[in-house]
């Protein structure tokens, strides 16, 4: 399998807290990984890390076999990413929202957007400001962020929250057939079902360590 993600003896210090113990695991192309564990068990901080939202304190991380330094030599147009509560303009909506993040990088165009609010269950035409939507509507925009460039690595931290079950299902058919089509996805989630429905392979971590890893169809093991 070829790894798309290697993180090496990864540290991550705060002044004297330790958050991060030498985290090493890696995630292949086209495959789901899963993140495991009780709040404050380094999910989020490893998410930010890969993200190169957070400068680690030892060891590196490699992006389809480049070496990542940090946001700025980041590649961000390969990875789309749903961490803690993304923001938005509140006073715009949806496709406007999308829109604006469109022009920065000038990949896609105006289809584009609308096709991808369509298929997180989101009205294009909807005149609905973000400010007034509601948890889960926000979250399917979340995912639309994240998708609409086609990113080839998706980073998704509990990216389930605020759905109904309807919501829940959807969004699990949507991250199978991005896996279908060769994405690599790491997902933090609380709920043993997501992980059992959607994840090739499992990292449970605890107080910044990586305590277990289990593959689902036992194809190998670390």
């Amino acid at each position: 399998m070829e790894t798309m993600i290697e993180v090496i003896d990864l540290v991550k210090k705060y002044q004297d807290q330790e958050v991060l113990k030498k985290i090493s695991c890696t995630f292949e192309k086209g495959k789901i990984a899963g993140l495991i564990g009780r709040n404050g068990a380094g999910k989020t901080v490893l998410m930010k890390c890969i993200c190169g939202f957070v400068i680690p304190t030892e060891g590196e991380i490699r992006i389809d076999g480049r070496k990542l330094r940090g946001r700025k030599e980041a590649d961000l147009t390969k990875i789309g990413m749903i961490i803690e509560n993304p923001a938005f303009l509140e006073a715009y909506t949806g496709y406007q929202n999308l829109a604006f993040l469109a022009r920065i990088n000038g990949i896609i165009g105006k289809e584009k957007i609308r096709k991808t609010l369509r298929m997180v269950g989101l009205d294009p035409d909807s005149r609905k400001k973000v400010g007034k939507y509601s948890m889960g509507m926000r979250q399917r925009l979340a995912l639309a962020q994240a998708v609409m460039e086609d990113q080839e690595i998706l980073i998704l931290d509990e990216p389930m929250n605020g759905l109904d079950n309807r919501g829940v299902e959807e969004m699990r058919k949507l991250l199978l057939e991005f896996r279908g089509q060769g994405k690599t996805i790491l997902l933090a989630s609380h709920s043993q079902e997501d992980i059992r429905v959607l994840c090739d392979k499992i990292y449970e971590m605890d107080q910044g360590e990586i305590i277990g890893t289990q593959w689902k169809n036992q194809e190998g093991s670390e």
